[in-house]
């Protein structure tokens, strides 16, 4: 999830300061895709016998271009060749922060734990149980996962384990994703690891290595102008799922391992021991105090939820669409249009075989990845992510687009399932706080006047993955998109708000028809009119989003449900049973629960229309035979319930008070008739 990379060469490679440096600042300029919340780099100079760090909550790019980086490479990197080419080990990071608040510099990387050194891709899903399992052997200080695998890396070793049977039992324990890089101040090994495969190679001269945490970047460093006389010839090597390779600054030489295996380690390379220095200008700060239970207790009390509204309104005699859903109307009989034109998409008609076909002609033989799967972490793309490795015999790469609002539960259920299957997740990272800015004054403006057909403003953020799953395609020349897109979730109701007709025809969720795709950008513009606080600075990325939704090609574009049957009772007992899959404590529904926005929206729109889109899930259902509409009717009736947890760590992402938004909610006028508010 994060960018982690580095350069290990000895004298012999012939390295000099100015090209070290060329590769330090590419690396880091080409990771920052992966995080840019935070930035840290480590330098192992054996002239001083000092490993020095430094760190900051700040992007890469800002980082070396700061004073404080240069006056760090002057101490730490150019002493190594201050008398010709010298020998260096670096390793470094680009974060998304996962655990631990990046303002508290201790929980940024490089980790630094009991002599160990270490930068870590990915999210330990068992980090408490570990640290509760060593009480009084290990002992913790951040609230970074990686610090857990620092000091179990070194609790191993300090048991008389070498360094390959030290990582091996690490990842025996740990659960979730990893790519580790590794220094130790007490021998003149460097590990990598990885579980997922998220790890690319490059030898250069005389036995160097660098390493990046994506191909793409690793070809594009190779292929770049300041280091294209030195790399440009060396092959990209893919460092697959649950390997590793040990590295002996001493001799030069590097040893693969399997990271599942029993096979005879390494025994440590000890070395006269090295400081560990760390330069950095960011110091620890306490976290914030949380809310007091009064304030809690408080905003719990304006959560309104009407229940017996939701039990006793008008609905559809077949489905559960209620009298308050856009464009709906009923006949005699009391079944509605939507009923009427449903055309029922065989969703539990199984066609594996044909499945099976148009896998054949694009599955690989040779262990290489043969298909993207857009992979957001929700149980839909799990499961299918589960199906392909399990079931078919594909080897995915996996993209998941972090806007800002994918919830810490999405990123953990993505390292519960990519760390399992050993697969490999691209994520691409945003400018998280440029998102947040945006959606927080996006929801100002919507404050002053609330419309509910300007509620998609606020999803528009996370448009762009269309754009980037096109980039991945061209960069790794995989040509199989597999989606999990899940035809029941059609929710046309949020559009039909701004005034948009449904379109009973169209074949897949994403689509619009032509008038529509004039009709929204209409309706929104009457509304920046009417409320300048929309003319922001979001515009342009708003803007952006709708054409990348809209224009952006989909090549092989196939959807795993079109073959397969879901069952929502399959789906959730394999995820876990078979990978822990977490979910939310605030619903007894597994959808939805990665997605930041849902609870706010889903929220509003119960409040003020009577019903969310767990309405139109179950009305779904129920029209493809799944579930009868009792059944249905229980279900919403539970699952419409506020989501109070999700809610509050949504306003507080976003930086908006949320007892001010929750009363400016509530006063929204009802389209139903509330007997209780008279």
């Amino acid at each position: 999830m994060c960018g982690i990379f580095g350069i290990i060469a000895q004298a012999e490679a012939g390295l000099n300061a100015k090209l070290a440096e060329q590769v330090i600042a590419d690396l880091f300029t080409l990771s920052e895709t992966r995080g840019k919340e935070s930035s840290g780099i480590a330098i192992r100079n054996a002239v001083d016998r000092t490993i020095h760090v430094t760190k900051d909550d700040i992007p890469a790019t800002e980082l070396i271009r700061s004073a404080a980086y240069r006056a760090f490479l002057d101490k730490a990197l150019k002493p190594v060749f201050a008398s010709g080419p010298g020998a260096i080990a670096v390793i470094a990071h680009s974060r998304l922060v996962t655990n631990g608040t990046q303002e508290n510099n201790a929980n940024n990387q490089p980790c630094i734990k009991d002599g160990v050194v270490m930068v870590h891709n990915g999210i330990v899903t068992n980090v408490d149980e570990l640290w509760a399992k060593y009480d009084g052997r290990i002992q913790r200080h951040s609230e970074v996962d990686t610090e857990v695998l620092a000091a179990l890396f070194r609790l191993f070793l300090s048991e008389g384990h070498g360094p390959v049977e030290a990582i091996r039992k690490v990842f025996a324990e740990m659960e979730g994703a990893a790519s580790v890089a590794i220094l130790l101040s007490d021998a003149q090994q460097v590990l990598l690891a990885t579980n997922t495969g998220s790890l690319y190679t490059i030898e250069g001269p005389s036995g160097s290595v660098v390493f990046a945490s994506e191909e793409f970047i690793a070809r594009s460093f190779r292929d770049g102008a300041g280091v294209k006389a030195r790399y440009g010839d060396r092959p990209v090597e893919w460092m697959k799922p649950f390997t590793g390779l040990c590295y002996d600054l001493g001799t030069g030489e590097r040893s693969g391992f399997d990271l599942r295996s029993d096979a005879p380690g390494l025994s440590l390379a000890k070395a006269e021991a090295f400081a560990i220095v760390d330069h950095s200008k960011g110091k620890a700060k306490a976290s914030a105090p949380a809310a007091a239970i009064g304030d809690e207790g408080r905003l719990r009390n304006l959560v309104e939820f009407p229940e017996e509204v939701m039990r006793t309104i008008k609905r559809c005699t077949k489905c559960l669409l209620p009298e308050t859903f856009p464009y709906i109307n009923y006949d005699g009989a009391g079944v509605c249009n939507y009923c009427h034109s449903y055309k029922p998409k065989g969703l539990t008609v199984d066609k594996r075989p044909a499945f099976e076909e148009v896998l054949k002609q694009y599955r690989r033989n040779d262990g290489k990845q043969d298909c993207i799967v857009a992979f957001s972490g929700g149980r839909d793309s799990s499961y299918g992510l589960h199906l392909l490795v399990k079931e078919f015999g594909m080897t995915p790469l996996t993209f998941t687009y972090d806007w800002g609002l994918v919830t810490d539960l999405a990123r953990r259920n993505i390292a519960r399932m990519t760390g399992k299957l050993g697969v490999e997740n691209i994520l691409v990272s945003a400018d998280i706080k440029m998102k947040r800015r945006n959606v927080r004054l996006n929801m100002e403006a919507w404050l002053k006047k609330p419309r509910l057909g300007m509620i998609p403003l606020f999803m528009a953020g996370d448009k762009h993955f269309f754009v980037h799953v096109n980039n991945i395609r061209r960069q790794t020349g995989i040509h199989c998109d597999i989606w999990m897109e899940n035809k029941l979730e059609n929710t046309d109701f949020k559009a039909g708000f701004a005034g948009i007709k449904p379109n009973f025809e169209k074949e897949r969720i994403d689509k619009q028809s032509t008038l529509a795709k004039f009709q929204m950008p209409l309706y929104y513009a009457r509304n920046f009119v009417t409320n300048p606080g929309y003319l922001n600075v979001s515009l342009p990325d708003t803007y952006s989003a709708f054409k990348a939704y809209y224009t952006e090609p989909r090549d092989v574009y196939l959807l795993l449900f079109d073959y397969i049957p879901w069952d929502e009772g399959t789906l959730d007992r394999t995820l876990k049973d078979g990978y822990n899959w977490e979910i939310s404590p605030d619903t007894t529904s597994t959808w939805r629960i990665g997605d930041g926005t849902a609870a706010f929206y889903n929220y509003v729109y119960g409040l003020v229309a009577g019903f969310t889109e767990f309405d139109t899930f179950r009305s779904n259902q129920i029209r493809e035979g799944m579930i009868t509409r009792e059944e249905g009717l229980a279900h919403v009736l539970r699952e419409n319930r506020p989501r109070f947890e999700s809610m509050q760590w949504y306003f507080q992402t976003i930086d908006v008070d949320m007892e001010r938004a929750l009363k400016v909610i509530n006063g929204i006028p009802r389209l139903y008739r509330d007997s209780a508010r008279g």
